[in-house]
């Protein structure tokens, strides 16, 4: 279930008890970590989200999967989770970490999708005419393939969205013969 109050409660304690303790980089990396967990095993997130399986031992099975790979101060965050029953939202708690952080850092995700892989120039090129246009420093440039626009790019950012895409523009034709705008409406 969805609850993006408390994930963000939960995230900002974490954040704040990190800088008290000047570890802000060590629980970022574990956060990362955990990110990248959760995005590539559905069987974890699963695990997490299961009413099936009692939290002591999802508690023994993140400890397991984590042990020796996160600090102490991560490792006893993910304990109290699940001891509060918490281990549910732990991909929004993450997504919500990861959102604040890069708010306290003044870093800016930029996501830049196409049709092919495009080279690591061309994505230098894209931070630094991001960079130039809207005057931000710290951009993160997250690059993403999607076949089904033929061609062209999507990039957003602050949640603004440029389309230029094929498959856009072949929508938009598409809207435009629905609609027939070239025939006049007879009354």
């Amino acid at each position: 279930m969805n609850n993006p109050r408390l994930a963000g409660r939960y995230a900002k304690s974490l954040l704040d008890l990190a800088i008290e303790q000047d570890s802000l980089e060590a629980i970022f990396a574990d956060i990362k970590l955990l990110q990248s967990i959760t995005k590539t095993n559905p069987d974890f997130v699963s695990l997490l989200k299961s009413p099936v399986i009692g939290s002591d031992k999802k508690e023994k099975i993140i400890s397991a999967v984590l042990t020796g790979k996160v600090s102490a101060l991560t490792s006893s965050f993910l304990q109290l989770l699940t001891r509060k029953t918490r281990e549910s939202n732990l991909v929004e708690i993450v997504k919500a970490f990861l959102e604040q952080y890069n708010e306290l850092k003044q870093i800016h995700h930029v996501k830049f999708t196409t049709a092919a892989p495009i080279s690591d120039e061309l994505k230098e090129a894209i931070v630094k005419k991001v960079k130039s246009d809207t005057g931000v420093e710290n951009i993160e440039l997250e690059t993403l393939v999607m076949e089904e626009l033929i061609g062209g790019f999507k990039i957003e950012m602050r949640g603004n969205l440029v389309d230029t895409s094929i498959l856009r523009d072949l929508r938009d034709v598409k809207k435009q013969f629905a609609e027939n705008i070239y025939v006049h409406k007879l009354r």
